[in-house]
């Protein structure tokens, strides 16, 4: 487990389906979603922005191709 935020674990495809998919949840509370919804868009969209998933640190994944995956 290893929680180096500087080092990026989200590749181009990743980051855009997490933007794309917090926009719309984002916007979906104006609309009359939960908030939740809301929260979670935000929370995807952070990580779009940081390139960076704790998640992703957590089970040593990285969607990003020309990185090596860390601790290998």
């Amino acid at each position: 487990m290893n929680f180096d935020y500087t080092k990026h674990n989200i590749g181009n495809i990743d980051r855009l389906i997490r933007a794309a998919v917090g926009i719309l949840l984002m916007a979906g509370v104006f609309f009359g979603v939960h908030w939740v919804a809301g929260l979670i868009g935000a929370v995807l969209l952070a990580t779009a922005w940081f390139r960076f998933c704790p998640a992703y640190a957590l089970f040593d994944f990285s969607s990003e191709k020309d990185v090596a995956p860390v601790g290998k």
